[in-house]
């Protein structure tokens, strides 16, 4: 019967149709807004993000994600409009039965320089995605023998808690000012970006085996994030503003990172990177505040980040939630190295 409870007070939380979310949201700057897809400096970019909510309690969920976008036509020096594609992975699993969402999206961008420090970008996003559970792993009345519950016996639930595959659309702009460009005052980087994405556009109609159906929401979404390194100084910060709005349901959250540069790369031939080690935390208004670290080293970065519950569901548990994140950018600092062709 426990299984059973959990099982029932987690379809209140499926049926409300809200999307899967992380709290370092700007390691998966695809899942913020497709217009972020290839708006990086580098050319290739490999990052997974995985988070485990609610730890000790007996029912979990898990949310992993695997993206990949490069930019294409990007010139090795000076500005040009180019373009980004990216893919991404997620299946975002909870509850005794495994419900959750699996979930392919495809991201295209178009990124226009319209001079030196400003840059505007639009994107597009196609997925395909399906619902799935597993009504076999939850126990029910049905499985009382008379004496005692017994797991053995067989409950005769049809495992129909499966939907139809369902198309996504959705689309995002942005615009960014900064002189994080190739140089020798790359320790002087500044960039401001602001943006609006529309998910769910469609507002897609998931429709299970089991006979019901339910409606994504669209969504709304406003990022802001602002990074700046002092200048003659190893320190800066990061600031990040996000708020998200999607049928009844609104997410507000706000973040701040000091970066602390513990090396500084080679300028000149590139054989060497900067090294930053980073510290902050994020605040999800009436939810959550959750510390977080980063290490950036070379072309990879790693980060990880608690979730500490503050809202009146810490009352009753103080079962947060553990983030991690990787990513991998393949980058060119080289002034002198042959032209990318």
């Amino acid at each position: 019967m426990k299984k059973l409870l959990s099982f029932i007070l987690f379809i209140p939380l499926c049926l409300s149709a809200q999307d899967i979310h992380y709290t370092q949201l700007q390691t998966a700057p695809m899942l913020l807004n497709p217009a972020y897809t290839g708006m990086f400096n580098g050319w290739e970019r490999v990052a997974v993000n995985h988070r485990s909510q609610w730890l000790t309690a007996g029912t979990k969920f898990h949310t992993t994600g695997l993206a990949f976008d490069a930019n294409f036509f990007k010139p090795k020096r000076g500005n040009s409009a180019h373009m980004g594609v990216g893919l991404q992975l997620f299946n975002d699993i909870g509850g005794d039965s495994k419900f959750g969402t699996k979930q392919l999206l495809l991201n295209l961008s178009a990124i226009v320089p319209i001079s030196e420090m400003h840059t505007i970008a639009g994107g597009l996003q196609f997925g395909i995605g399906q619902r799935t559970g597993d009504l076999t792993a939850l126990s029910f009345g049905n499985q009382f023998n008379g004496n005692e519950f017994d797991p053995d016996l067989p409950s005769s639930e049809i495992n129909g808690l499966v939907s139809r595959m369902f198309v996504d659309l959705g689309f995002g702009v942005t615009y960014r000012f900064g002189n994080h460009k190739i140089g020798f005052a790359r320790d002087d980087a500044t960039d401001f970006r602001v943006g609006f994405a529309y998910f769910h556009v469609n507002k897609p109609n998931i429709a299970y085996s089991l006979g019901f159906e339910e409606q994504l929401y669209a969504k709304m979404g406003i990022n802001v994030s602002f990074l700046k390194d002092i200048s003659g100084s190893p320190m800066g910060f990061e600031l990040m503003f996000n708020q998200f709005l999607q049928g009844p349901h609104a997410e507000t959250m706000l973040g701040g990172i000091i970066r602390y540069r513990l090396t500084t790369g080679a300028k000149t031939t590139g054989l060497t990177r900067d090294t930053y080690l980073m510290g902050g935390a994020y605040f999800r208004v009436k939810d959550a505040i959750a510390p977080a670290m980063y290490i950036q080293w070379n072309s990879f970065k790693f980060g990880v980040s608690y979730d500490i519950t503050i809202s009146k569901l810490g009352q009753y548990s103080r079962n947060g939630a553990i983030e991690f994140s990787l990513s991998y950018t393949n980058m060119d600092f080289a002034l002198f190295k042959r032209r990318r062709r």
